[in-house]
Order: structure tokens, then sequence, then C-alpha cells
């Protein structure tokens, strides 16, 4: 996987509201939300040119049906790729780059996803330093996506932990980004 970034792209909301709008209408109700989440949801920032989705659902026993409804609008389960509670899915061919998770209320995986974006839209100088350091990396380790991501990691842990995550969470979440 490249760890291509580029400029912030004023589309990609609108992408974003695009495959929301056809994943909802295959969810109905199952879904409690469905949040843009990753570099992309921040305006301004620098990203992967590549948006990220989660399906939020009310309780774990909602995933499996998620599962199969997504499967019926052409998404691949691939499984948690080493983040419990969260499933990850291959976006069926045709539509534009993104990744797609299915994740219960509450997951973790979840609430850093959503920590980090809106930590990052209200803090504009904090995103702007996490933009330059996704620069540094993604030229450093152009074709090392584990590299790259090892690089923000103590970024990102910075930043959960201004926004309340315990000692605990962000062990937690090292571990997974760190894939230790």
């Amino acid at each position: 996987m490249s760890t291509l970034v580029v400029d912030y792209e004023p589309k990609w909301p609108e992408v974003f509201a695009r495959l929301r709008a056809t994943i909802s209408e295959g969810l109905g109700p199952l879904a409690v939300a469905i949040e843009h989440v990753g570099s992309t949801s921040v305006p301004g920032l620098v990203a992967k040119p590549v948006i990220d989705m989660s399906v939020v659902v009310a309780f774990d026993a909602d995933v499996p049906a998620a599962i199969d409804r997504l499967a019926k609008l052409g998404y691949r389960h691939r499984g948690n790729l080493g983040v419990e509670g969260r499933e990850a899915f291959d976006n069926p061919p045709g539509l534009p780059a993104h990744n797609l998770y299915v994740c219960p209320e509450g997951n973790l995986g979840l609430l850093n996803h959503l920590a980090v974006r809106d930590y990052l839209r209200s803090h504009p100088d904090t995103a702007t330093a996490y933009g330059e350091l996704k620069k540094k990396l993604a030229a450093r380790f152009a074709s090392d996506i584990d590299a790259y991501i090892d690089g923000k990691t103590d970024f990102i842990l910075g930043v959960l932990a201004e926004t309340g995550f315990t000692d605990e969470e962000l062990t937690l979440i090292a571990a997974v980004n760190r894939n230790a």
C-alpha cells in the first residue's frame, strides 16, 4: 500500500456523502451513524486520497447483519485486521477509493477515530503540524505503510491523551498501530 499523501481536496466531503447515501440505503436503520473519519475528514489536512468511513451499529450482535447487507452492495468482508471490534471491507469496483469499517457504538477503534478527527478539526495548528509530519513520513517511507503508521503513532497518542483517553486505552491503541 502506498503512503502517497496529497493536499486536501474540497471534494472529499462530497465523495463521502455519495458513498454514505448508498451505504445508508443498503443498511437502513441498522446503521446508527456513518462517520467520515481519517485525514480526509479534516478540512485543509493533507491525506492519502482514500476516504475512511465507519459504519456505527448499536450492538456487537448487529455486526453480522451489517456484514451481510454490505455484501449485497458488493463489499467484501476482510475481518478485523487485528483491531478488535472493527470489521474491515474491500470496496466494490468502480467506486471512489475508500476504507470501510463497521464498529459497534463505544468501540475503542471508533472512539479513537472520532476523537482524532474532532480534535484536529478544532485545533488547526495541531492539524497543520500533523500534516507536516505526514508529508515527511510519506517521503521517507514511500513504500512502507507500516513504518509510516508507526511514525505517526506518538503524535496520535498525544492527541488522544489530550482528549482524555486513559493510559490503558493508549497502550492498546499503540499496540495496534505498531502491530505489536
